[in-house]
């Protein structure tokens, strides 16, 4: 029987990879150039999850994806925070005064700016964390690091030169595990949950504020807001959401009723245990 295999974005080695191994190490960790395969690969049956990073505590949300996940038929069932560490890689033998030069992904190499300067290394933007691994593994130069997970060093047969250099240490990525089930078992009732949904407000004066009135009045915390641009118009109508609790609780059921009062379109994208990870101070 096959163990399964989880879809991520990325190379070999990248922190979705790292995800999937802590959250699923059962499964077979299935790597995807961009996050339209991954979604398609879960969607027609070549990988039964995905593990995709939705965002992150530095750089903000992770734009392609809110707009794949309302039409990508999938639906949510889990969520998992990850702290992000960095290590900065080279060949074997190479020593940190060799160093000249260090690639990785602009945003890395943005988060690691103090280790970069006080070795005073020349950066080199490359578009995934892993890939810069991959390409010095294939490309030995003992002028040369990267920065990257630890995995990637390890499958890619580098040396971690020093570890954990983000600048930032509460670096937190947090991931939405999909499945392509349009109607996934509910999670337990012991579970603190997360409901995500995506709506629409109708073409009316003050649509958003009456939407949102049943969320205050029925005491449901909203965690989460954000407005989308559709079809290139310009108007900031579309809404990505997430509350805490379930469709069943009775505050969020008055809520998303009156919110589909005020709304065009209101379609839930999963209701997921919260992460553990939420709780910490």
């Amino acid at each position: 029987m096959s163990k399964g295999k989880i879809a991520f974005q990325g190379e070999l080695g990248a922190n979705s990879h790292e995800a999937c191994v802590a959250a699923f190490p059962e499964m077979e960790p299935v790597p995807h150039a961009t996050f339209e395969e991954a979604f398609e690969a879960v969607r027609n049956g070549a990988c039964q999850l995905g593990m995709i990073p939705v965002e992150n505590s530095i750089a903000g949300r992770v734009a392609d994806v809110h707009h794949l996940l309302p039409a990508s038929g999938l639906k949510i069932i889990g969520e998992r925070f990850k702290p992000i560490h960095f290590q900065l890689m080279a060949n074997p033998g190479v020593k940190l005064e060799d160093l000249k030069t260090v690639a990785s992904m602009p945003i890395a190499l943005a988060q690691c700016r103090k280790t970069v300067k006080r070795l005073k290394l020349k950066t080199e933007p490359v578009g995934d964390t892993a890939l810069a691994a991959k390409l010095l593994s294939l490309n030995p130069d003992p002028t040369r690091a990267a920065i990257s997970p630890a995995l990637a060093a390890e499958l890619y047969g580098l040396e971690i030169l020093a570890r954990d250099i983000e600048d930032e240490h509460h670096n937190t990525t947090r991931f939405l595990v999909m499945t392509a089930d349009r109607n996934p078992p509910p999670p337990s009732f012991t579970h603190r949950c997360v409901t995500s949904f995506v709506f629409r407000v109708r073409n009316m004066p003050a649509a958003l504020y009456k939407a949102m009135g049943g969320f205050a009045t029925n005491g449901v915390n909203m965690t989460k807001l954000e407005s989308y641009m559709e079809n290139g118009a310009f108007t900031a109508t579309f809404f990505y959401a997430e509350v805490d609790g379930r469709p069943e609780d009775r505050g969020v059921a008055l809520a998303f009723e009156e919110l589909q009062f005020f709304s065009e379109r209101f379609e839930i994208l999963g209701v997921y245990p919260a992460d553990p990870f939420r709780d910490r101070g």
